[in-house]
């Protein structure tokens, strides 16, 4: 899969990406917000503070307490399904291994 190559904070929650093939995309993370690690996104500023790791995963906080994976974001800006990247995943047989 594709790595975030930048990503930016924007207002009402939503993040821009863009992905190491090119594409771009506004994800919409405010559904997020108060559960779990996300509680610390209830201030504001900390959800500003997102930058990208070495691995072109997107991080927060100093030491990257939270993340989110590049895959699951790209499937959000883009629309495919796990298996679209992944054809296993369609192969209905390893359902019943």
């Amino acid at each position: 899969m594709t790595k975030v190559v930048e990503a930016k904070a924007l207002d009402n929650y939503r993040l821009w990406v863009k992905f190491s093939d090119g594409v771009t995309g506004i994800v919409d993370l405010s559904d997020l917000v108060g559960k779990g690690v996300f509680v610390a996104w209830k201030e504001y500023e900390r959800f500003l503070k997102v930058r990208v790791g070495h691995h072109g995963e997107v991080l927060w906080d100093d030491e990257g307490e939270i993340d989110l994976c590049p895959d699951a974001l790209y499937m959000k800006v883009t629309g495919e399904k796990p298996e679209d990247p992944f054809p296993k995943l369609k192969d209905t047989s390893l359902q019943h291994a």
